[in-house]
Formats: structure tokens, sequence, C-alpha cells
């Protein structure tokens, strides 16, 4: 069997359920995919799979970080995808051995997470002030650290305003629908300060979508059938006047652990945010 036709097999049972006892979420297979085919397959596919030599198969990892400038934390989620493709083709009796077992990268990594200060938390937020459904967002991630894909899954029915919570039982997919949070600890209730609900209060006063079963945070351009898009907040955040450039997750980290400290103080948002409303 050649590696491609081993590949091919292993990105078909991967994600079945009835084969495989953790299948992958839906949410990580076009990333998979691009690795398999225009990484794994682009080199391999040719070779006759169980003739690959483990030393050529360790020389062309340190090719990929020394020669093409993969960082090696990328080095070695191929090497453990190829690893894993093996693996599946001996369980299913379609090779005999794996040439990547024992084999290492470096786990080495340049990434430096980006802090962000209390005014840098806030000229983002003053810079969405003007659009109610940008600024309740963020702000509601900034207050709880949920994940994009939890809380675009919100309806108006996982809002617990008595017990100011939030319930957390599923995540939205890329593929466009519901599916299960990324862990079964994921489902959670998450406590909702005194300023994210009054915040949630007021959206849910303008929205035109307040049904129980309303995503809380809708698509305009798809009448509400959908949840908006998380992409624009990336760039969006990414891009606010005076701040630097930083990755959403650090974002959502640092600046959960600012809003969490004064979750509960209404009018300490409302005096800073009128204050960065007025800066310069």
């Amino acid at each position: 069997m050649r590696f491609n036709e081993l590949a091919e097999y292993y990105l078909k049972v991967e994600f079945d359920p009835e084969v495989t006892a953790t299948p992958k979420s839906e949410n990580t297979k076009p990333i998979l995919e691009h690795n398999v085919r225009d990484i794994l397959i682009a080199k391999w596919g040719n070779q006759i799979a169980e003739d690959m030599e483990p030393l050529e198969i360790q020389k062309w990892f340190n090719r990929l970080h020394n020669k093409d400038q993969y960082a090696w934390t990328t080095v070695s989620k191929i090497r453990g995808i190829m690893n894993r493709i093996f693996k599946v083709g001996i369980i299913h009796r379609r090779v005999a051995n794996n040439p990547v077992e024992g084999l290492e990268t470096s786990t080495k990594t340049t990434y430096k997470a980006i802090k962000i200060t209390p005014a840098q938390t806030f000229s983002i937020l003053r810079s969405m002030m003007q659009n109610i459904l940008h600024f309740t967002l963020v702000f509601a991630v900034a207050a709880t650290a949920l994940r994009s894909s939890e809380v675009l899954s919100l309806r108006w029915t996982d809002i617990l305003w008595e017990e100011r919570k939030i319930r957390i039982i599923k995540s939205w997919k890329k593929t466009g629908v519901d599916g299960d949070t990324k862990t079964p600890s994921s489902e959670r209730d998450v406590p909702m300060g005194r300023v994210l609900t009054h915040y949630l209060r007021e959206w849910h006063k303008q929205t035109p979508y307040v049904k129980l079963t309303d995503f809380v945070f809708p698509s305009f351009e798809k009448s509400g059938r959908v949840p908006i898009c998380s992409s624009p907040f990336c760039i969006w955040i990414s891009a606010v006047h005076g701040s630097p450039q930083f990755p959403p997750v650090q974002y959502k980290n640092d600046a959960s652990r600012l809003t969490g400290k004064y979750a509960g103080s209404l009018p300490f948002w409302a005096y800073h945010l009128r204050y960065v409303a007025n800066a310069p």
C-alpha cells in the first residue's frame, strides 16, 4: 500500500465513531486534511508505506524546521499525525510496522504571550461602543473567558437571568451547526456578573431576535438564522487603534482577568468607559 492510500484511509476512519474511540471534531477536519494532503502526501504519497525509512523521515523533519522554516511545534504536530496514520494502519491491518515510532522533534517554541494592559482593554471596548452587538459580544468573552465556539452558539434560553449564569451545553462548529462542547467537562454554568448582565439586558432590548431559540449574537446578514461570524472580531481586536497586534486568545485571557476582578462593579465600568470614550 502506498502512503497516500494509507493516509486517505486514516482520514476516513479518524472521524468515524464506529471504529475510533475518540473521533476528531469536525472543526479540526480542514486543518487535518491540509496537513495530511498538502504536507505529508505531497512528500511521501508515492512511496510504499512499509518501505519508508525512519532515518529519511527524521532527516525530513529536521529539514522542515531548518530549511523550510517550520516552527518546531508545527513539525511536532506533523510528526504526531504521521505517527497516528501508521498506528491506524497497524490496527486496521493495512501495514505491519510504524517507521515514525521513536523519532523525535524539538518541543522548543518562540511563542511569547503578549500582555495587554487595562488601558488597552478599555481601548478595545471603546472602539466597539458604537455597535452594541460587537461591544456585548467582546465584553461577554472578556468577562467569562468563553471559547468563541461557545459564545457563538448561545441562545437566549441559555441566559439564566434569575440565577445570573450562562449555561454552556453546546458549541458552534465551523460546518455551520451546533455540536458538542470541546470536552465533556466544558458543559457548565458560567457566572454572569452584574455588569455583563446589564449589557446583555440592554442588547436584549435592542435585538430583533428575542425568542428563546434565537441566537444571542445573530448574523443580521443571514436574518438571524446563524450566529455572527467570529472572524471579523479577530481582525477588529488586532486592529484596534493604538493597541498592538496580539492573539485573540491572549486578549480573552488577559481581559477576562481584568473584567473578572471588577465583574460586579457597574460604577467602575461606567466611569472608565466614559473616561476612555473621551480620551484622545
